[in-house]
């Protein structure tokens, strides 16, 4: 059958179950008349007249409901498909929500070793700097950077984190102590804990200037320092990948222990399913063995 011709009998399909074109038309929202232009494109694609028109609606002709059985065995049979396949997809997708830092410097570059160890599993990965919330439709789980308390939700200890100086090999080169790392042009994200803590632990005074340049992202201020904008105080969990091919080096001075730590949330009305363990189980293995 011509693909053009399918809207033509879903408005057949729905006027034949309800012998009336108004009412097929508020199921389909469309209106009478566009359901009778479909319904009459058909009949002229056939050859054959669906219905009899008289003045109290309309009635099917021999012909129409031999098409009407026909079609409506069949749609049940598609939708009762999809409705499978939905409940499918339903059962086996996991729509998480991460910080774009997080998923793009140690979510992302892992994630293969789960799709190898569970095939079936359909991810979803959302990354926004908001907490997003968790309500119906939204995701079923969340990895966030935080004290483990937010309202309406159950959190799960994933990993702490620390924080470290580094730079590019070019702007560290000549670095030698922590009094060295103060002369360097300073970069900052909006982390809640910063330079002034760290050279606080250093033992060194914060410089006049303070930091030159903050961008509102760990991933962009790692990617900055990479180019030698300036020297970070990074997150260690999320710059491992920078320091291991050799985009940054670390710099002299005290690695600070961060007062957050990472979490799985879920909500605390929804049981996780099946798919979401199994995510949840593979993310606490990864963070066990960074």
């Amino acid at each position: 059958m011509r693909s053009a011709l399918l809207p033509a009998l879903a408005a057949f399909t729905s006027a034949a179950r309800h012998q009336n074109f108004a009412h097929a038309a508020e199921e389909l929202h469309l209106t009478a008349s566009a359901v009778s232009h479909h319904v009459r494109k058909l009949e002229a694609a056939l050859g054959v007249s669906l219905f009899q028109r008289h003045a109290r609606g309309v009635a099917l002709t021999p012909e129409g409901r031999l098409l009407a059985d026909a079609a409506g065995s069949a749609l049940a049979e598609v939708e009762s498909v999809l409705d499978s396949l939905r409940q499918h997809r339903r059962a086996n997708g996991v729509r998480i929500s991460v910080l774009p830092s997080f998923g793009a410097n140690w979510l992302t570059p892992r994630l293969r070793r789960f799709t190898e160890a569970h095939p079936t599993v359909r991810l979803s990965i959302d990354t926004d700097r908001s907490l997003i919330r968790f309500e119906e439709g939204g995701p079923d789980l969340g990895i966030r950077y935080g004290l483990g308390q937010w309202a309406g939700l159950t959190s799960r200890f994933l990993m702490d984190d620390s924080l470290q100086p580094v730079a590019s090999p070019e702007l560290a080169a000549g670095v030698d102590t922590e009094d060295d790392v103060s002369k360097l042009p300073l970069l900052a994200d909006i982390s809640p804990e910063g330079w002034r803590e760290w050279f606080r632990a250093a033992g060194v005074r914060y410089p006049r200037g303070g930091t030159v340049h903050t961008l509102s992202d760990s991933a962009d201020s790692l990617n900055a320092a990479a180019v030698g904008l300036g020297a970070v105080l990074a997150r260690t969990r999320l710059s491992a990948a920078h320091l291991a091919d050799g985009r940054l080096v670390r710099l002299p001075g005290p690695t600070l222990p961060t007062r957050y730590a990472y979490y799985v949330v879920h909500p605390s009305n929804r049981q996780p399913t099946a798919a979401a363990q199994a995510f949840i189980g593979w993310i606490e293995r990864e963070a066990s063995h960074p």
